[in-house]
């Protein structure tokens, strides 16, 4: 049985922008407001969506995020007849081939897509947290007869430069693609959401291949060739929250976003985010402890000071510590008297007796401690340093 329309999540990128996060991990295997990782939300929103195939690109440090997707199970994504499949390049190919870019990524699966004979493809990136249902945009997409429908978002024009603009006519219609502008017409950021008609991006993968010169790139070769061709593309404007977190300061700043009595991203409502999270007792916070405006996942122990923070699974935050405006991920220990601020903390770092990490009052530099770091007692770690 053919299905309707197959997602291609691209899930391989580097992550240099995170630093120490993804030296030994992938860009989505990153874990993510305390009980997540940021694969967890294009792969909800595919099931929650009705998208039951989804193929994820991998290429960079993919162990991780390939044990952590397993069968698929936590996402209903555990098929017969589509699932999740895992395509790292030496499985697209008989001689082993790294993904040169997005486009050729997609192009050395293109069994895996025609072996479902979909009416529609939609192009997923593992590195951004929202939730959206694309069975809206693909109505849309349908409707509109369109070759390409782009998702979109408005930015603040003074942020405009930073994405990819669409410049649309008043029906939504695209006639222009700017990658990162100097002088940005419009405001329409291109999310990196894509639903192509099969057939459409069949030809243009095959003859993009074709072209020597071509980086292999949707934004850079792709879309701008199907423009050169006048094919019907069209713009889906988005009005929810999402958030780019390819930056240490931008993943900070979405997992702020979860707090507050009006979380600027509420992620408890229906649209449901599934993840592979361990079962773990309560959390306990003790007598003594000072807990405030926090996210603290179960199995954490508290007896010290955590303010604006978010804290995950089977963390500890020993008497006299203080923990504020950070963001502490799974099975790390902050001991006696060490203070942590404006900082990201990855699993399993232990931060020894007197130290102190990150800056007060600072949110511009970010200090990062990477995965399995032991930071020694009364070492000072100053604001956006990257320890390995």
């Amino acid at each position: 049985m053919n299905k309707k329309c197959v997602a291609m999540l691209l899930a391989g990128g580097h992550g240099s922008r995170l630093y120490a996060l993804t030296s030994k991990i992938a860009k989505p295997a990153v874990p993510f407001g305390a009980k997540y990782r940021i694969i967890d939300f294009p792969l909800s929103n595919c099931i929650n969506s009705n998208i039951d195939t989804v193929g994820v690109l991998t290429q960079y440090q993919p162990l991780i995020l390939n044990e952590y997707i397993g069968n698929g199970q936590p996402w209903d994504l555990d098929r017969n007849h589509g699932g999740v499949h895992i395509l790292p390049p030496y499985q697209a190919k008989e001689n082993a081939e790294w993904y040169k870019g997005t486009a050729n990524a997609i192009y050395q699966n293109l069994h895996f897509v025609q072996k479902y004979g979909p009416l529609h493809i939609l192009i997923l990136s593992g590195d951004h947290i929202y939730k959206m249902d694309y069975n809206k945009m693909l109505s849309f997409h349908e409707r509109q007869d369109a070759d390409c429908t782009i998702s979109v978002i408005e930015v603040p024009k003074s942020e405009a430069s930073r994405f990819g603009i669409m410049n649309c006519d008043e029906n939504g219609r695209i006639l222009e693609f700017e990658e990162k502008p100097k002088i940005p017409k419009s405001n329409r950021a291109s999310m990196g959401i894509y639903i192509f008609k099969a057939e459409v991006l069949y030809k243009y993968l095959i003859d993009d291949e074709k072209d020597k010169n071509s980086s292999k790139d949707f934004g850079n070769n792709v879309i701008p060739k199907m423009l050169k061709d006048k094919r019907k593309m069209m713009s889906y404007m988005f009005k929810g929250y999402w958030k780019d977190v390819g930056t240490v300061k931008s993943l900070w700043d979405a997992n702020m976003d979860l707090l507050g009595e009006k979380p600027a991203f509420d992620i408890d409502t229906d649209w449901k985010i599934y993840s592979r999270s361990p079962i773990k007792p309560p959390h306990y916070i003790s007598a003594d402890a000072k807990v405030s405006n926090s996210l603290i996942a179960g199995g954490c122990e508290i007896y010290g000071t955590v303010k604006n923070s978010v804290v995950s699974s089977g963390a500890k935050v020993l008497k006299g510590a203080t923990v504020l405006n950070s963001v502490i991920m799974e099975n790390v220990t902050v001991n006696e008297n060490s203070i942590i601020e404006y900082s990201i903390v990855d699993e399993n770092a232990i931060i020894e007796k007197g130290a102190k990490v990150g800056k007060v009052n600072d949110d511009s530099k970010i200090a990062v401690i990477g995965r399995n770091v032991k930071i020694q007692s009364n070492i000072c770690i100053e604001a956006g340093a990257n320890v390995e």
